[in-house]
């Protein structure tokens, strides 16, 4: 099985409730790479790299926070480029 890469916007209560921390600690709980930011229109753009499996449950934790409320999400598929980290943006 390959590792894949997506490409996230997230829509909905999204900032102002530790979406970025949550991806971030999912991301490592699941062995995802890539990075996560908030955007100015209140939106968050986040890019996660590795197997799928993987990044469908890290995309349930993150559902599954309490405070975060996805209401609409954007995804596509994109290059893989072998980051195995992931990061919070500014």
């Amino acid at each position: 099985m390959d590792k894949i890469r997506k490409h996230f916007i997230f829509y909905g209560r999204v900032q102002g409730v530790g979406f970025r921390y949550r991806a971030y600690h999912s991301a490592a709980s699941y062995g995802v790479g890539g990075w996560v930011r908030n955007l100015p229109d209140g939106t968050v753009e986040m890019e996660a790299e590795g197997y799928e499996e993987s990044i469908d449950k890290m995309i349930l934790a993150i559902e599954n926070s309490h405070y975060i409320v996805i209401e609409n999400l954007s995804v596509k598929n994109i290059k893989p480029i072998g980051e195995s980290y992931f990061r919070i943006l500014d």
